[in-house]
């Protein structure tokens, strides 16, 4: 019976009931679209390009292992991805071909080339005896045999408008090169560019000598698979035992690689990218849950409030409590599942929209298609079905709980305080927010503080709606004074905002978690990036930077520049301490000093060699210490610190010297060269460096802030999102409440108020809105920044805040609410004045 209610009411109802299904529609989608993401990082595959016509593809280990006790006798191995590509010995290109199911290999090499024109990123050179792995063709001219000869994909050649003829200048990690064109292949790669020399020069230019990047093998039986696989294992290639880091190459163990697994391979990048994913999707998804649920229930709640004459009717007429309970939670079973189901479809082109915008910021590569699952889409269903059945079911108990007669006057006289069991809940959620934010100064990682941030506001937010109706009581007695200045206006509003400080909370509430989660989304980033820049500017004592991607001919002519005392390289990557991952600055050590002020607290500098590091404070390395490393190719390494330091921040976990690092790396490019001098010219070193394209003098706030840009935009595209979801629920709450008041407004009309006085009532209620919710959502963004920024940045610095941000934040928060206020208020006059 009372589901037949519940259908009727639902039929009857339809406006009350639009904007409970806004916010599960919106929360459906936001939560399927980051399960996208991550079911894109788990299941993914990255298809092969230049892999593509090698059935078994025979390359290094690309993670780093390790066996961990459980206790108990219980052991479990974990693995984590190198930051690099791994090689494999020469030797085992001969082993393999001496298989009888084996027809043929094709081995290959691979270094970073960048052209003029082409992409900064994901251009390779290569031999051109590695051309049958990709089934390449000549469309025109001829393989390449000089060392000054090249062939070009067709996708390359078209991007740098070059041709069969062309000569143009070619950076490599060596020296820049003058290369002709000698064929263009009929192929095109979509993800990279191909650059292929004769196979001996390719070689000399990779410079990785006994070294192969990979082996393609061509299966002359069905049961080549098996027997390469079997050959690995026997020989297992490489030594696993760590040694000083010096320029000797140690090749990690090799793997065979079929089918999908073959992408992997030739994108390195790939696992950090799926491993990026997952966690972004992680943290996105249960943030986004979290949010979803406390937007929910206050929809609800504000519905339920709503209802409350209609409850205590049915209640009046002997209907139970349970029966009321169970009829609004079959409302709220309906409205979810068909929110949950349009949502979650909504959800899967939302889903591959966000794999887009990594793709364009080159967080993933684009040969990762987003997978799209039904699990994501039914997952994101069923927890907006359950949350809005919960929601409502938490919304009416106080309402279902009290006697009929007294419910009958609740409906009409508003109850004056929450109950106690909210209050102690509202107490309890604010004892967890405030150790949660006391706990964020002990986290110095990104990986750990940012989701524990996000955590610690929402939990704020919770605490906040629970006891949302004395803090805006507290809210009104401070604003009552000013607000009684306006005669009418401003009095009318003051009584209605004391008498309805229930409605007054619904809409303070989902206002101060927009302005708190777009201060933190914001402001975290602007705090990081400002105490690095700052730990830059005042470490780099250079007179001047140049880069990017510097090739070793660059640095060589900037140091041959008369008056250039120091020139240090710097090349960034990062290494792996067990499996923790560690950002590392490889530098020069001569005169380091010179150039670089990391603020030493202990040790010496001057000691920083080949086998040893440096190493920033807090991160539990100590003096004399022997650290077993894993370099960006898989290479196990082991270094001893000699000095730690205070700037870690602005210059990595770790510096070690130049040369041992720069031999483990993909793109052993320099990221930039520091240059101290007397005498020395901007303009002596912009003609030293002409005969390097793409090379130049840089400002030096430009070279510091290009990781610092990605990495926001990376945070504000993701957790933006939560702020579009958040802004769309303070538009569908304010709506709500005002349409529930047409009859006040019908009413005030009646006795002689004139609509002119009704606009300002509402104008100076919902300026009281948006102050009491700045005030709080500041509060809150405020007390967990600082402790934010206490503990990533280990003291040293404090909140950073752009003024120019503050105010757009404050500024979106006042004309959603502007909105959300007059065009429901413009419908409801007019709605009023036609029923009277």
């Amino acid at each position: 019976m009372m589901f037949s209610f519940a259908v009727a009411t639902l039929r009857h109802r339809k406006a009350g009931f639009a904007g409970a299904f806004v916010a599960l529609f919106c929360a459906a989608a936001l939560v399927c679209g980051c399960g996208t993401l991550l079911a894109t990082g788990l299941l993914g595959g990255v298809r092969p390009e230049r892999y593509a016509a090698a059935p078994i593809v025979v390359a290094g280990d690309q993670n780093v292992h390790q066996v961990q006790n459980k206790g108990k006798g219980k052991v479990k191995e974990k693995a984590k991805p190198i930051a690099g590509r791994a090689w494999v010995p020469a030797a085992l290109a001969d082993r393999i071909a001496a298989l009888p199911s084996v027809r043929s290999v094709s081995t290959e090499v691979t270094f970073p080339v960048l052209l003029p024109g082409g992409p900064t990123a994901n251009s390779w050179g290569h031999g051109w005896e590695s051309a049958p792995l990709a089934g390449l063709t000549l469309a025109s001219g001829a393989a390449p045999s000089a060392a000054d000869e090249v062939v070009l994909d067709a996708g390359t050649a078209a991007r740098t408008h070059l041709a069969v003829g062309s000569t143009v200048r070619a950076r490599t990690a060596g020296e820049t090169l003058t290369v002709r064109v000698v064929g263009v292949t009929a192929q095109v790669f979509d993800a990279q560019a191909g650059v292929f020399f004769a196979p001996e020069r390719a070689r000399q230019l990779a410079g990785h000598d006994g070294l192969f990047s990979a082996i393609g093998v061509f299966p002359a039986a069905p049961s080549a698979a098996t027997d390469v696989a079997a050959l690995l294992r026997s020989t297992q290639a490489g030594s696993t035992t760590a040694t000083a880091v010096t320029g000797t190459q140690v090749a990690p163990v090799a793997l065979a690689r079929t089918g999908d697994d073959r992408g992997p391979v030739e994108f390195p990048d790939a696992a950090n990218a799926q491993v990026r994913l997952v966690s972004m999707g992680g943290v996105l998804g249960g943030t986004s849950l979290l949010v979803a649920l406390l937007v929910v229930v206050g929809t609800f709640g504000l519905s339920i409030q709503q209802r409350q004459r209609e409850i205590a009717v049915l209640r009046a007429v002997a209907a139970t409590g349970r029966q009321v309970r169970k009829m609004i939670g079959g409302e709220a079973l309906a409205v979810g599942l068909a929110a949950g189901v349009l949502g979650a479809a909504a959800g899967l082109p939302l889903g591959s929209w966000l794999r887009d915008r990594f793709v364009a910021l080159d967080v993933i590569p684009a040969n990762l298609p987003v997978v799209l699952s039904p699990f994501p889409a039914i997952a994101a269903a069923g927890a907006t079905l359950l949350a809005g059945w919960g929601a409502a079911r938490i919304s009416a108990r106080r309402a279902t709980a009290i006697k009929p007669v007294e419910a009958l006057g609740e409906a009409e006289i508003k109850p004056p305080r929450p109950g106690w069991a909210r209050i102690v809940l509202g107490v309890v959620a604010a004892a967890g927010s405030v150790v949660l934010t006391a706990v964020l100064t002990v986290l110095h990682s990104d990986q750990a503080s940012t989701p524990a941030c996000f955590v610690a506001v929402l939990l704020w937010c919770t605490a906040l709606s629970l006891l949302g109706p004395l803090a805006a009581r507290a809210g009104v007695a401070v604003l009552g004074l000013p607000l009684r200045a306006s005669r009418v206006g401003g009095y009318l509003a003051a009584h209605n905002l004391r008498a309805a400080a229930h409605r007054l909370a619904s809409v303070v509430t989902p206002l101060t978690l927009l302005v708190a989660m777009a201060c933190t989304i914001l402001f975290t980033q602007t705090t990081v990036d400002g105490a690095a820049g700052a730990q830059r500017d005042r470490g780099s004592v250079a007179d001047f930077v140049v880069g990017p991607r510097v090739p070793a001919s660059a640095a060589a002519s900037v140091a041959a520049v008369p008056g250039v005392r120091t020139v240090t390289r710097v090349l960034h990557t990062q290494v792996r301490d067990g499996l923790t991952r560690r950002s590392v600055q490889a530098v020069t050590p001569e005169r380091l000093t010179d150039t670089l002020d990391l603020a030493v607290t202990a040790g010496d500098l001057g000691a920083l060699a080949d086998g040893t590091a440096a190493a920033a404070d807090g991160l539990g390395y100590r003096l004399g210490q022997r650290v077993r490393l894993t370099l960006a190719d898989g290479t196990p390494a082991e270094v001893t610190v000699v000095a730690l330091y205070a700037r870690g921040l602005g210059f990595g976990d770790l510096t070690l010297a130049h040369g041992p690092v720069a031999a483990h790396v993909d793109v052993p490019l320099d990221d930039n060269l520091l240059v101290r001098g007397e005498g020395v010219s901007r303009e002596a070193l912009a003609s030293a460096l002409r005969a390097e394209p793409g090379t130049g003098v840089l400002d030096r706030a430009a070279a510091q802030s290009a990781g610092n840009r990605v990495s926001a935009q990376i945070g504000y595209v993701t957790l933006g999102l939560i702020i579009a979801f958040v802004a769309i629920a303070v538009l569908n709450t304010l709506a709500m409440s005002i349409t529930d008041r047409r009859q006040e407004f019908t009413a005030l009309r009646l006795i002689g108020t004139t609509r002119r006085q009704v606009r300002r009532m509402l104008g100076w209620e919902t300026a009281a809105s948006v102050v009491i919710a700045t005030v709080l959502g500041l509060g809150i963004a405020f007390a967990v920044l600082t402790t934010y920024a206490r503990g990533i940045t280990r003291g040293t610095a404090g909140v950073a805040v752009p003024v120019g941000q503050l105010v757009i934040v404050v500024a979106g928060a006042a004309a959603l609410a502007a909105v959300g206020t007059w065009l429901p208020a413009r419908v409801a006059l007019r709605a009023g004045e036609r029923a009277a």
